[in-house]
């Protein structure tokens, strides 16, 4: 998993060099599908296509002088081509270029989200497999409540990451799109023949209608996307956060060899890559409300959109695929600890078995409000005394009468919470 992201792979999507790579590609497209058109000789589009070439180093100096990115661009890329350069970006303008090239970055990324995503479901369906029995303590409101199976924690977990591959994938179709439709997006210059052929070739669709830009809802959703992902990886990381601390100790985050936790107490093993998640997801949900202010711009487009892209865009790409690399290391090396958890179930001597007391009495002829009066009143002795829960119950003679002592002491057995838990299973499709 750290291999993957050492790679850097989302960082050179969004590098310089990818993306005037990118640009370069959309001009040679647009020339060939123009040559085919016969509107350039189709030697000129052979030539463009074997000779242009760009220097991120030229394009820049040239960006000091002309104030203006795509046009640093193509006076870069005609320094490298004789006179057919004449015909690079023939009837484009910048935002064919820019968008539709962006919509292929958009694309790339999302298919590394992807990746992430399916290398997390892998971990957390290891997990739940191998914890499918393990019991642990439920809580709800941060109290005891019932057993239940820390497997289904981790099924929990998947559940969300799966939803989110579906979202992944949906909003993959929204921003896979192009426009090569001139500056107030009407063809007037070109035919949309030359949109068809450059989208077909970079594997995107053509925009069923643009202005000069492609409309800013899809950037907006991908954003919003990525920060429900990073909501998700949030969400388990508070959970192990929770299940770390000291009097609790059920689960820990990896804790490497070499690995210090504190300048100034040896002793303490902090969750700091879980912290680290809980944090950054803010990033990420901080970005959404940037895109969604870019989807409204002047008429038929203003730049103010343009250099929150350019923050933005990379920075949750490349902030979420990171996240999903860092839970898959934490999953994947979590430290377990099914002795705490057992220990954990009994520090409230037997009261989580509650509800089972309160239903069988039911079974047995109590109305509920007779049984569960009767069942709280022993839990606010224990409560307020220490006592055991099935202790007091086995000296209640009322109780005894009613249930017998055998049927009492089967209803603390904590794998009866586990009864189901293959079913549940059988629905998440773990086997």
């Amino acid at each position: 998993m750290i291999d993957r992201y050492a790679r850097s792979y989302m960082k050179e999507i969004w590098s310089l060099e990818n993306k005037f790579n990118k640009w370069l590609l959309l001009e040679v497209l647009a020339c060939e599908a123009l040559a085919k058109q016969g509107i350039v000789p189709n030697e000129a589009a052979i030539l463009i296509r074997e000779n242009a070439s760009f220097s991120v180093e030229r394009i820049q100096e040239l960006e000091k002088e002309t104030r203006h990115d795509v046009v640093a661009f193509t006076r870069c890329v005609a320094e490298n081509l004789g006179e057919e350069s004449r015909y690079l970006h023939y009837g484009l303008t910048s935002s064919d270029v820019v968008d539709t090239a962006l919509s292929v970055l958009l694309k790339e990324s999302t298919e590394q989200i992807q990746s992430g995503l399916k290398q997390l479901e892998e971990m957390l369906v290891e997990q739940a497999i191998r914890h499918r029995n393990t019991l642990i303590m439920g809580r709800t409101h941060g109290v005891h409540a019932e057993p239940t199976s820390l497997g289904l924690k981790f099924g929990l977990w998947l559940a969300e990451v799966q939803r989110n591959q579906t979202r992944v994938e949906s909003m993959k179709e929204y921003i896979s799109v192009g426009k090569i439709s001139g500056a107030v997006g009407n063809y007037a210059h070109l035919a949309p023949f030359v949109e068809e052929y450059v989208c077909y070739k970079l594997g995107l669709n053509p925009a069923p209608v643009s202005t000069q830009v492609l409309q800013r809802d899809s950037h907006a959703e991908y954003i919003f996307v990525l920060a429900l992902v990073a909501s998700t990886l949030e969400k388990i990381a508070l959970e192990i956060r929770n299940l770390q601390r000291t009097e609790i100790r059920e689960i820990e985050e990896p804790f490497y060899h070499g690995q210090k936790g504190s300048s100034a107490m040896p002793h303490k093993r902090n969750p700091v890559s879980c912290e680290q998640v809980t944090g950054l997801a803010r990033v990420a949900r901080g970005n959404v409300q940037a895109a969604l202010e870019d989807n409204a711009l002047w008429h038929e487009r203003d730049i103010s959109h343009s250099s929150v892209e350019r923050v933005i865009l990379p920075d949750s790409s490349m902030l979420v695929d990171y996240l999903l690399d860092q839970m898959t290391r934490i999953i994947k090396d979590l430290h377990v600890y099914p002795e705490n958890m057992l220990k954990n179930m009994e520090a409230t001597n037997g009261l989580v078995y509650s509800q089972r007391i309160l239903l069988e009495l039911i079974t047995f002829g109590l109305t509920r409000e007779e049984a569960y009066d009767y069942v709280q009143d022993a839990a606010m002795r224990c409560w307020n005394t220490g006592e055991n829960f099935q202790e007091v119950l086995l000296n209640d003679s009322q109780i005894i009468s009613i249930l017998g002592e055998d049927k009492l002491r089967k209803c603390f057995d904590p794998t009866y919470f586990l009864e189901r838990v293959d079913y549940i299973y059988q629905r998440l499709g773990i086997e």
